[in-house]
Formats: C-alpha cells, structure tokens, sequence
C-alpha cells in the first residue's frame, strides 16, 4: 500500500492529487507553474507532499502526468526544423490540406503556414498503388540526395509521407532504412507508423505533428523520469493520452502524437468519474484554467471521442476526447480598444506575472482581478497560500478599465465578468448546436482554478437547472489521471462494401488489430492482466465523402451478421443526423479496436450527514448587482450532506472558489459535491 499520485500542469498552477490506497484519503496541492523551468514544478510539488503531508516519495506507489508540452510546442512554434518527403507530384499535401477557410466569415482569412514549409517538401519517385502493390520501386540513390539536400538546408528531422502508404507502408519503410544506415543521427518518421489513417492530408499532418513534437517531448520525459529517480520515487511514471487512456512514460517518449491533449482529456476523463458519482450522467464539463476555458459533452457518464481536434492551428487525427475551447480564462486580460469597446481577451497574463492581484508583477486587469474587486475572492486562503490576493492592486488594474468606459471600478468589473459570460455562451452555442443537444437537459460541471467561479453566471445564461461542483474542482484533471486507465487504439483501412462476400476480410483485419492490441499491452506496457476489446468501423453510404465511426458487437462480427452491423450504422446515422436508408449500400472503411485494462479507482468514501443547519464563517461585502451586499461565506470543508444554502454566497477552499449568484440554491450530495440549483431568474 502507498500513495498513488497525480499531476496536471496548466497555466498558472501545477495541480497534484494523492490518494492514500490504505485509507482512501484524497491530499490535494497547487504549486506555481514554472515556464521557465518545465518540470521544476512537479518535484517543488513532491517536496511539497511530504512537508505539508508526511507523503514521503518512497511511499508514492503510481505516478501519472497530464502534460502540455506537446501542444504547446505547436502552438508555440518551437518544434525541431523538419523536411518532408513525398511521392513525386504530392507535395503540395500541406498547403492544400482540405481547402478549407479559417474563417468562412472573413474574405480576408488567410490559412496559417505549414509546420514545413514549401522549400522543406521533397517528391521522390516510387509508388505504391491504391491496392497495396507496388507500381514503381524506391530509388535508393535519389532518397539518399534528396535528404542530402534536406540536411544542408538545417532539417533535423524528416518526415516520410508516402502514397498509400496506409494499405502498405513497404515504401516508408524502405526510405527509412536507407536513411537509417546513412544518417544514423537523423530522426526519421513514418506516416504509417504514427497512424496508418486513409487520405494523404490526414496521415501526413498528423506525423508531421509527431515528428515537431517528438524531441521535446522526449525531452521532457527524460527529464521528469531521472528527477523523480534522485527524489527517489519508485513508480514507473505514466503520462495521460490524448484519448483519456494512461501509457508509460517511456513509450510516450516514441508515441508524442497520442500525448497532444494529455493535460485536457485528464480533465475530462475526472469529470466523467464525477459525473458518474454525483448522478448527473448527461453533463457539459466546463474546465475554466489561468489562461482558457474547455468544455466537454459526457453523456451516460461517458466523454464524447472524436477526430481532428485542433492542436493550435493544425488538426491531428488520432482519437481524442472531444473537448472545445470555449473563452477565457481566470487571467484572460480585459481592455477597451479604439472604438471604447471592451474586450476580454485572448491574451493572458498566465502564470507570470499572473493578476495584478497576485502581486507577482502584474498591472493589467484580468478576469480574476475583477473578481477581486466584486469580493468574490480574496476573503479567504486561495491557492494553497501560493498566492494571497491583494485587492488594492486589482482595483488600481480595473480602475484603467474603469476610468476608460468613465465608469466606477466595481461597475467595470461586472462589465467585464459580464463580457466574459457572454463569450462563453456564444462558443457554447456553438457546441450545442453541432452536437445536437438541449443544454436544458444536461448538468454543468465546474472545474479548474476559476470554474466555479463563473459557472453559475453561465448555467444562467444557458438556462441549465444544474451546477455540480465537485469536491476538489481546481485539482480535477489531476484526478482524473488517477482514474484514467491504461488504454490504446489500432486502426486498420479495408474499404469494402459490407456484404457477405466481405466479412472474412472484416474479421480477419479485426482479428489482427486484436492481436496487435494485446501484444502492446503485453509487450509495450508489461501489463498481464485482465482486458477489454472495443471493436467499431469507420462506415458510410456509398457514395458519401466520410464515415461513422460505429460501434459493433463482437458477437457480430464473429458470426458474420452483415445485416446486424450495417443497421448498426444506419441507427448511428439516424442518431447524428436525423435520417438513414436502410436500403442503400453500406461501405466500411476503416476497422478500429480499443483495449482497455482498467486502473484501481480510488474509492471515494461517502461522507457523514450533517447535524444541524450550515454556517458560515462569516458574513462578507461583496458588489452584486451593482449594490454591496453583505453574503455568507462558507469553508467547504464545513458542507457536508444534508446542508443546503441560498445565493449570493461564497465557498471558499484550497484550490478555488465558488460563486453562487442569486437565484440559485446549494445542497451537498453523499460524496461531498456541491449541487446548485437555479431557481430564480434575476
């Protein structure tokens, strides 16, 4: 027995959650992010846990990571310099992508530049067929003088996307080898290794954005890997996947592509636990950070999976959890721009030098400024005394604000929470609307540093009956690597029509993906324990341009029922866009399998019912709608089941605060989260 202990690392804090396994307590701290010294945080964080806890490192028995450094490595453009080779002719692949506006709305959108740039791309001759065979071989010489020219122009590494390399990557492979033995130090990528996915665009930006990230991320790990060895961690460090599974630390090293959106989906992954816990199975999780605000659709307790999620400005098309960015964060900047109209950001102040109000160097007004001035917060220990909020230093930053828009500073402040609300709901609407979901019917959950602060201000706006707040919502997404288990996807492209005459191709390639499934589990994880398969078929009408991803029933696939899996589809196409012909030919493109070896969940006790009625501690001036009122404020800690309170109220805890706007009401469920009913309408 020991410590199992998760990180998550966001803009302004590094969040760390341990559950003791003798127990089943739940220790939770934020530590400073450190953008100048990635990885600092995780170890200041370990020392940390034994001084504030007694955790000693020795004791830490599992250790997983949600990190950034991925995306933020495209998004920042710091990537090694790549080349990319091509089939003659296809170079192009890049800028022509799918020849789609950034913004449909604005004629002057201008598509952002590759990761490669055009002198970067080289066609080589050679040629793989749509069916796999080979038209035309490699030229060994012309590979070779090719990467000669790539490497005197500074590339780094290469990418080699070939044509069909999907149905046989003999060719990659090929060019690899010969570049292997040449330029042993050059780091060489196949398209087909990464993930062998249909269509040319697809599979190359998503090794593309591989290759960009591989030797940071690599990096990185190591890092992480040899510190928690001197600070004498036994754990086999895990790091978080894209599509909320776990995988070891030294096979993210090799497989960066499928760690982009660790830190997110970890979020998303310990929303759906909690989701599942409180009984609000059909949730919108809503993780608002220092510097952005996401959002998820969970439904029957599940995340929602996708491909193409956007990583900066490039899509990468690996399973992920589908989460959208949706507005601002807690240190999004507000100002009024030429025409006196304010805006609230994109910029952030982020971790340094964060809010005014944090005294770390800050003099712009932020979202958590104007949160300060209001009295939301600053009444009470935040941060886990990382930070202590200064409130004359957040009126002197609003006060800009204020005095721009000729207005008092508590008056600018709601106008900036208010601005902030509202472009939240829009980019929710958004979501909704492509999702084909009645917000009304869904619960929203608030979690980050700076979720519960506005969640309520945007259920209303939403007209959602239901805020859950979960019992450590600024640490959520380290918990959600906690529960997270190990997990990993296969995809295979048949592209037949399904028919009987095809189904032995159809189970043949799911019997090879189940097999090269568990030999990664096996091989790759060194797990040997129990399993679960997930098969399902990227499907469509013949005919059409893009598939369903399905869900399939092993059993009909074993036996063959072409007619069970293709009303499969037919129901999945009904669900997502309100029609299907059952009499028209069904294709299957692509075969998927899922395995899943489930993690030990930490046990969440429920908590004892309270006594007597809830009390605050006690009664604080907070600005609410444009008068000073004074509001209870409670310490979380003192909520317990059966307690319930009224609005305008503040919760104070650890790691963040809650705000709770007239019109609603709080009770406390059986494992301590907070439910906040809207009532009454303002």
């Amino acid at each position: 027995m020991g410590y199992r202990v998760g990180v998550d690392i966001g803009g302004t804090f590094a969040d760390f959650c341990a559950f003791d396994e003798a127990t089943g307590a739940l220790r939770t701290l934020k530590v400073l992010s450190r953008p100048d010294a990635p990885g600092s945080e995780v170890m200041e964080g370990i020392r940390q846990l034994r001084s504030r806890f007694g955790i000693e490192p020795a004791q830490i028995s599992y250790f997983t990571h949600g990190t950034t450094v991925g995306v933020n490595t495209v998004i920042q453009r710091k990537g090694v310099k790549l080349a990319l080779l091509t089939t003659a002719r296809f170079t192009d692949v890049l800028e022509l992508a799918r020849l789609k506006m950034p913004d449909p709305y604005d004629l002057l959108a201008v598509r952002p530049a590759p990761l490669i740039p055009k002198d970067m791309v080289f066609g080589i001759g050679g040629r793989v067929r749509a069916d796999g065979g080979e038209d035309r071989p490699i030229d060994r010489a012309e590979v070779l003088a090719v990467a000669r020219e790539a490497r005197a122009r500074g590339a780094e590494g290469i990418v080699v996307a070939l044509l069909n390399a999907y149905r046989n990557p003999a060719q990659e492979h090929a060019v690899q080898a010969i570049l292997r033995a040449e330029m042993p130090d050059l780091q060489v990528y196949c398209s087909a290794d990464v993930w062998p996915v249909v269509r040319e665009y697809e599979r190359t930006i998503t090794a593309v954005i591989h290759g960009y990230v591989q030797a940071r991320v690599a990096h990185y790990l190591g890092s992480l890997q040899q510190a928690l060895a001197r600070e004498g961690v036994p754990a086999v460090a895990q790091v978080t996947k894209s599509n909320g599974g776990v995988m070891s630390a030294e096979l993210g090293k090799t497989r960066c592509a499928q760690m982009i959106l660790s830190g997110t989906a970890s979020g998303v992954i310990g929303a759906a636990h909690v989701a599942r816990l409180s009984g609000f199975p059909d949730t919108l999780s809503l993780d608002i950070g220092g510097t952005s605000a996401d959002i998820a659709i969970i439904r029957d307790g599940q995340p929602q999976y996708g491909v193409g999620e956007v990583i900066g400005d490039f899509p990468i098309f690996l399973p992920t959890v589908a989460v959208t960015s949706i507005g601002a964060g807690g240190g999004s900047i507000a100002a009024v721009d030429e025409l006196g109209v304010l805006r609230v950001g994109p910029e952030s102040a982020g971790s340094t030098p964060g809010p005014a109000c944090y005294g770390r160097g800050g003099e712009r007004p932020t979202i958590t400024d104007a949160m300060a001035v209001l009295g939301f917060i600053g009444q009470a220990e935040l941060g886990y005394g990382a930070v202590t909020v200064d409130r004359a230093r957040a009126v002197a930053a609003v006060g800009t604000v204020a005095h721009a828009m000729g207005v008092p500073v508590e008056q600018a402040a709601e106008a900036i929470i208010r601005i902030a609300v509202s472009g939240m709901y829009l980019e929710v609407s958004k979501l909704i609307s492509r999702a084909g979901i009645d917000p009304r019917e869904f619960a929203l959950q608030a979690f980050g540093g700076a979720g519960p602060m506005l969640a309520c201000f945007l259920a209303a706006e939403l007209g959602m009956t239901h805020v859950v707040v979960p019992t450590t919502p600024g640490v959520l997404s380290a918990l959600g690597g906690l529960v997270a288990d190990v997990k990993n996807d296969f995809i295979r492209t048949v592209y037949l029509d399904l028919e009987p005459a095809a189904m032995a191709g159809i189970q043949a390639g799911f019997a090879q993906l189940g097999a090269d499934a568990r030999r990664w589990l096996a091989e790759e994880q060194g797990h040997h324990g129990a399993f679960r398969l997930v098969a399902s078929a990227d499907m469509r009408y013949r005919g059409q341009s893009y598939e369903i991803e399905t869900a399939l029933a092993a059993a009909d696939i074993d036996a063959g029922r072409t007619a069970a899996l293709a009303e499969a589809f037919h129901a999945a196409h009904e669900r997502m866009f309100g029609h299907c012909d059952r009499a028209a030919a069904v294709q299957v493109i692509n075969l998927r399998m899922i395995i899943v070896a489930d993690s030990p969940k930490p046990a969440l006790a429920r908590l004892a019912a309270a006594t007597g009625p809830a009390a605050p501690l006690r009664h604080v001036d907070v600005h609410v709608g444009g008068a000073l009122r004074a509001v209870p404020l409670y310490a979380r800690a003192d909520l317990l089941p059966g307690h319930d309170f009224s609005g305008p109220a503040i919760i104070a805890q650890d790691d963040t605060t809650t705000c709770v706007p007239d019109g609603f009401t709080g009770t406390v469920d059986a494992y301590g989260h907070l439910i906040l009913t809207l009532t009454a309408r303002n």
